[in-house]
């Protein structure tokens, strides 16, 4: 049997070498793109991937802050992502600004920084309004790469020292409640 120009030869080992060897380019290449985006990255002042945020300031990895009577440290999460962990009690006076839990913490607080709750944290369970300065709230990350404040403690675990301010009392009553939804 006779090959025509209508029935190619099939594809030879140069080929399939040629093709592995254009695939072997491309990942290399590409791990170098990615490579120096992520050195980039890192190089940035404020970088959520170099530092970690509190109150809107850029803290270096390995930082460690005093607020509400606790330490916390700058470090990563699991995956790499900069976040602050509570490490010990002090009776060192705050060494950064605590606003309290007065607005959205993205791009404001790094996962793991906490703040007295103010009336931006006031919640509904059901007709009854629970006041947001009743707890402590954690800066949490979601999966979406949002930051949200969630109650880990009653507000009797935050230190206010003298010179620092308290979060002002909620402006809102249970009549603004209804079935769970703040109205």
């Amino acid at each position: 049997m006779t090959r025509s120009a209508t029935h190619p030869r099939p594809a030879t080992t140069n080929t399939r070498a040629l093709t592995l060897s254009a695939i072997t380019a491309l990942a290399t290449g590409g791990l170098a793109l990615a490579t120096g985006t992520a050195e980039a990255e890192e190089r940035l002042p404020g970088s959520r991937y170099t530092s970690c945020l509190w109150a809107g300031t850029a803290h270096e990895r390995g930082a460690s802050v005093h607020a509400g009577g606790w330490t916390f440290r700058c470090g990563a999460d699991n995956r790499g992502a900069a976040s602050w962990s509570r490490t010990a009690r002090t009776t060192l006076p705050s060494t950064v600004a605590n606003p309290g839990a007065h607005a959205d913490p993205t791009d404001s607080f790094s996962p793991g920084a906490r703040q007295p709750g103010t009336s931006y944290t006031d919640h509904c369970v059901g007709n009854q309004l629970i006041e947001g300065t009743d707890d402590v709230f954690a800066a949490v990350a979601h999966h979406d790469g949002r930051v949200y404040w969630k109650a880990v403690s009653p507000i009797t675990d935050w230190t206010f020292h003298p010179v620092e301010t308290r979060p002002e009392p909620t402006w809102r009553s249970s009549g603004n409640c209804s079935d769970g939804s703040l109205i």
